[in-house]
């Protein structure tokens, strides 16, 4: 049995979906820890997974909640820096504080998210097997895919790509605050000039939420990326929609779920939009703000036309129940609206939003607005189209058929178990490579005095 250590980004649907790979790990016999500053340790649920406390001088008590808040509403320019400059931080930290705590920890391999550089930054390093886990869209490039930030769609043409291209060098541009520290510690571990997280994949695995027929077609998609669909412990009972007896749905009456996930969950005046296009057009709405609202601004909500508000719903019953999912285009919620087969109106705010609802959008499964142009009755117009169009929910029933079968948190703790068996890559056919496959040779870190 082999001890992993998990290097991910402190933010709860990155935690979720790595934690329900961790779960699978630790079933079939093997140890796992997470490293991260020491507030993150609040986000894990499950016990059995140890928690190594790092940054206790540069990520001291209350900066945690700083840094979510910030990336929940970055602002302007100004608050955009301040998110770069957090991601940079975090990077900053594990990389200087990781590897003694792995040597001390006696890790094997790693896991390490495609948003965290020093999860593979760190295993050359140390000359560790890693797996890199793509809880986000992945991280590749290719001329013809804009970055997962871009909102818009895969390039047909020259021009295309030229858009696809002046994106990235704006994006990188931006990223410098990052790019630097990942080229620096690069070079104090002595390992080949890097400076974007597309440099710090594993050349052993990586292993994507996402399915193929979902993500943009890829014409040089590296053999050992796998789509594995969305990672999910295994439920041991059905979720239930429980409703007030007063208040039951109505069975011939359309049924809406909104939310905007954790981080997004505060837009009172998006949701408010909503609530008034649900009720304009005679729909049932439930509305999960994920704690991010108060009562008076949940009451304002029922007033505004919302059924139901609440702070979180059992998502996966409520997507099974709903005709149309009104998201922030989210991958998790995304990934499991389209296991439920239930067609999406995106809302993409930030991060990788734009790229997954571009994605909706060229799979046939959902339109999208963007949240400042998303107004009453634009919001009315793509709610009757989601309605009245069957088309959209046999495309996302037949990418949901892809989501089921793609094989999950088995399938991912089985390519992670042979990766750090074998050392080799894991190719997409599910065999090793042989022994003449190129895979670049890890450097190891030099020790201290």
């Amino acid at each position: 049995m082999r001890h992993f250590a998990v290097l991910a980004p402190p933010f709860l649907s990155h935690v979720r979906a790595l934690e329900a790979l961790c779960g699978e790990l630790l079933a079939r016999g093997h140890r796992v820890s997470w490293l991260h500053q020491g507030e993150a340790r609040a986000l894990l649920q499950d016990p059995r997974i140890r928690f190594r406390a790092l940054g206790r001088q540069t990520h001291p008590p209350g900066s945690l909640q700083r840094v979510i808040e910030r990336a929940a509403r970055p602002g302007g320019p100004l608050g955009l820096a301040r998110v770069i400059a957090d991601v940079a931080a975090a990077t900053d930290m594990l990389c200087s504080e990781a590897p003694a705590a792995l040597r001390d920890l006696g890790v094997d391999a790693v896991i390490a998210d495609e948003m965290e550089a020093a999860g593979g930054l760190v295993a050359e390093a140390m000359g560790l097997p890693f797996v890199s886990v793509a809880c986000a869209l992945p991280v590749n490039r290719e001329a013809r895919l804009p970055l997962p930030v871009m909102p818009w769609g895969w390039a047909r043409d020259l021009a295309g790509e030229r858009l696809n291209e002046g994106s990235a060098r704006v994006y990188d541009w931006l990223m410098r605050p990052h790019a630097r520290v990942i080229a620096r510690h690069a070079r104090g571990f002595g390992l080949r000039p890097r400076e974007t997280l597309a440099e710090c994949l594993s050349p052993l695995a990586q292993i994507s939420q996402t399915t193929a027929s979902f993500d943009f077609p890829r014409e040089a998609a590296p053999p050992q990326l796998h789509h594995v669909g969305p990672l999910r412990a295994p439920t041991r009972r059905p979720q239930r929609l429980s409703f007030p007896p007063q208040r039951q749905p109505k069975a011939d009456v359309p049924f809406v779920f909104a939310s905007l996930g954790t981080l997004q969950g505060g837009r009172f005046g998006l949701f408010r939009r909503i609530a008034q296009a649900c009720r304009d057009e005679g729909v049932q709405l439930l509305l999960a703000h994920c704690d991010r609202l108060g009562m008076r601004q949940a009451q304002a909500l029922e007033r505004s036309g919302a059924t139901w508000v609440t702070g979180f719903a059992p998502q996966q019953a409520a997507l099974e129940r709903a005709d149309v999912v009104v998201t922030h285009a989210g991958l998790n919620t995304v990934m499991d609206a389209l296991a439920a087969g239930t067609p999406m109106l995106a809302l993409p705010v930030a991060f990788d939003q734009p790229g997954v609802a571009a994605r909706v959008v060229h799979a046939g499964a959902g339109c999208k607005l963007l949240p400042l142009l998303a107004s009453r009755s634009a919001l009315r117009e793509s709610l009757r189209q989601l309605l009245d169009d069957p088309g959209y929910a046999a495309r996302a029933r037949a990418l949901g058929a892809d989501v089921r079968a793609a094989g999950g948190v088995t399938r991912a703790a089985d390519i992670v178990e042979q990766a750090s068996r074998t050392g080799r890559p894991v190719l997409r056919s599910g065999e090793p490579a042989r022994s003449g496959t190129p895979v670049p040779a890890p450097t190891l870190m030099p020790q201290r005095a």
